[in-house]
């Protein structure tokens, strides 16, 4: 390991340099906080999906890129006069410390739980309970200068569908908006099917792409009840089905074909074959026997 690697004022004067009028780069000076945007969330992607493949390697790259992003804000907020980085430090650090009163019981960065407490011994449920009230007591701080807040506000607008649907269930479920248990969400589910059924046998297919919606919304509530994060669960059967439909390709390659050479009924059998070989490779296999053919993809 280097002994002269670099820290982060270099990174903060890395950004400053890149920012300034007279020497800096033209494609960083043409950025503002609107086109930087699209940038940190693909940044966040990237590190989402180097973890997802354990790219241990290629993480401190992505994470690097992401903190850039940080770097690239405060850098704006700098030369407008707003705040700096050290600003988003302290603020951060202030907020985790009064969030973690059974981590931190003076409000102090240097204080502790009293010794032979472990961190076992700490109720999760009480942990949980007593960060929320904080978070709602922020919220509240906020309503004195903002008309109008509601438990939906901080739930970001940028965040993908899913992600922001099951973020928005949450919160109102919070204040006892919400089914007692997954059997309302799955009877909700088939109400919103027959409802997308309804508007395409109708032909008004503006209302179905609307129920769609209504059905996904839904379908998020399952998974939140399940305690899985909706975006995870379709990353995962994202790539069940990139390598599933990968194997239809190789297997049609082997024998000088492709996908526009065959019908339905041949990509259908290797899809099979794709699963059978899946589920021989699992340790536990607790799916039942597949059909013999098509309509029960992924």
């Amino acid at each position: 390991m280097s002994e002269n690697r670099h820290g982060i004022d270099d990174l903060l004067t890395l950004m400053a340099v890149l920012r300034d009028p007279a020497q800096g780069c033209p494609w960083d000076l043409k950025q503002d906080w609107q086109s930087i945007v699209p940038h940190t969330l693909e940044e966040a992607y990237e590190v989402a999906d180097a973890i997802e493949r354990c790219a241990w390697d290629e993480l401190p790259g992505e994470l690097g890129d992401l903190l850039f992003q940080v770097v690239y804000y405060s850098q704006f907020a700098d030369e407008e006069g707003r705040f700096d980085f050290h600003d988003v430090v302290d603020t951060l650090t202030a907020k985790m410390i009064r969030r973690h009163p059974h981590v931190f019981p003076d409000g102090t960065l240097a204080s502790r739980r009293p010794p032979g407490v472990s961190a076992e011994e700490v109720e999760t449920r009480q942990v949980n309970s007593r960060w929320e009230s904080l978070k709602a007591a922020e919220r509240a701080e906020r309503a004195d200068t903002e008309a109008g807040v509601s438990v939906l506000d901080d739930v970001p607008r940028t965040l993908p569908a899913l992600s922001r649907a099951a973020k928005l269930s949450k919160r109102a479920a919070r204040v006892g908006f919400d089914w007692p248990d997954a059997t309302g969400v799955i009877a909700k589910i088939r109400e919103e099917l027959d409802e997308v059924e309804q508007a395409l046998a109708e032909g008004d297919r503006r209302h179905a792409a609307e129920e769609v919606g209504d059905l996904l919304f839904a379908v998020t509530n399952l998974a939140r009840t399940l305690k899985a994060d909706p975006e995870q669960c379709l990353r995962d059967t994202n790539a069940k089905f990139e390598r599933r439909f990968r194997h239809v390709e190789r297997a049609l390659a082997e024998r000088g074909m492709t996908t526009r050479d065959v019908d339905l009924a041949t990509m259908e059998r290797h899809w099979q074959e794709a699963k059978r070989l899946e589920h021989n490779l699992s340790p536990i296999s607790a799916e039942p026997p597949e059909p013999s053919s098509g309509g029960d993809r992924p």
